[in-house]
């Protein structure tokens, strides 16, 4: 196949990196004694690709595989996607690839494995009674997640549209440190391109206005999708709220009324108990609703965004405070519908932390999500 041609041949790494590639091919062979044939007591959780296993490789080093659940030409080009991207970008707040193997119908892919697994375990899912209590370590987080995308947007060549911006997708090492993953939905964006025109992908509740009525994806649908994020982060709510028992309402409809008041006390998550530095969490909340602007023209870029969320310029946060949104709030009214039939094949309805049915199901925690 091209693409595994052009892979082993290193054309997928960025021309910016003069590096070797970090990455290696797997024998199959090798990753079933690394899984113990893919034991489901390895499974760490499962997502639409398929299923995640913990591993341990022949010199002790710890590795989680994604391993397709059924071959198919979509699956073949989600993988080959997501391999090329990993295989381009290099930075501290993106999952790394370790490898892949391709044998015969088996496609896995082999990442490093982070023993704190997705932050929506900590925010929605079995390990949410602990919680994130530290507010320098949620501020970290926001900051790094941040830093990851903007090098998606900014100085990856071409630059890359992540598309599933989400909680399940910002993993944490053990240190607590963010990074981004999953890049099966992900996008190469040509030079001088604004938008690629394709089927909507991603989960509702992330999914900018714009992208779900015309598909057009863009470095701002991913805006979007890290403003809601951003107000997960801050509140421990999840991104969508049952209200009745058919809608749903969408985090910032519930606090952009908040921040234009000034009731930052109310959209903070009761679990910090009140232990947060005020003038970050304002912001924190400031900037996740202009992300979260319906306008897409609106929206500031992934640079900015980590410029705001940093402090760096106090002329942009005063303009982030007197921003027009928070004086004149517009909503936009979920009804939980997703596109068309066509369209809608790869969105996902709702955000689950994959590990918690694996739990139900032995009673035993997961130690990282799919």
């Amino acid at each position: 196949m091209a693409f595994f041609s052009m892979i082993c041949c290193g054309k997928g790494v960025d021309r910016k990196e003069k590096q070797q590639p970090t990455w290696r091919i797997f024998s199959l062979k090798e990753l079933h004694s690394a899984t113990n044939n893919f034991n489901y007591d390895n499974k760490l959780g499962e997502g639409g690709f398929g299923s995640v296993y913990w591993g341990q490789l022949w010199d002790g080093s710890q590795i989680a595989v994604k391993r397709l659940k059924v071959w198919s030409n979509k699956a073949e080009v989600q993988f080959s996607v997501e391999v090329e991207i990993l295989a381009r970008v290099r930075h501290k707040n993106l999952l790394s690839l370790r490898g892949y193997c391709a044998e015969g119908q088996e496609r896995l892919i082999v990442y490093d494995y982070l023993p704190n697994m997705s932050l929506l375990s900590h925010l929605h899912g079995h390990h949410s009674a602990e919680c994130l209590r530290d507010w320098t370590r949620r501020m970290n987080i926001a900051i790094g997640s941040a830093e990851g995308i903007a090098y998606l947007h900014h100085h990856s060549t071409p630059h890359i549209i992540h598309r599933d911006i989400k909680a399940s997708n910002v993993l944490l090492d053990s240190d607590f440190q963010p990074q981004v993953a999953d890049f099966g939905f992900g996008k190469l964006i040509p030079d001088g391109a604004t938008h690629v025109t394709t089927r909507v992908k991603g989960t509702l509740g992330y999914l900018a206005p714009e992208y779900v009525a015309l598909g057009k994806a863009s470095e701002s649908c991913d805006v979007y999708s890290f403003g809601i994020l951003l107000l997960e982060l801050a509140s421990g709510k999840k991104s969508l709220e049952k209200v009745s028992a058919t809608a749903k309402r969408p985090i910032a409809e519930w606090a952009l009324p908040l921040a234009s008041e000034g009731k930052f006390s109310e959209v903070a998550d009761p679990r910090l108990n009140g232990k947060y530095v005020e003038e970050e969490f304002k912001r924190v909340v400031l900037v996740a609703l202009v992300c979260a602007d319906n306008r897409p023209e609106k929206r500031p870029t992934m640079l900015e965004v980590v410029e705001l969320l940093k402090g760096e310029s106090k002329q942009k946060l005063s303009e982030l405070e007197n921003n027009e949104l928070f004086k004149n709030p517009q909503f936009f009214v979920c009804n939980d519908e997703t596109p068309g039939s066509e369209e809608s094949s790869d969105v996902i309805k709702e955000e689950k932390d994959p590990a918690l049915a694996k739990e139900k199901e032995t009673g035993q925690e997961s130690p990282q999500d799919g």
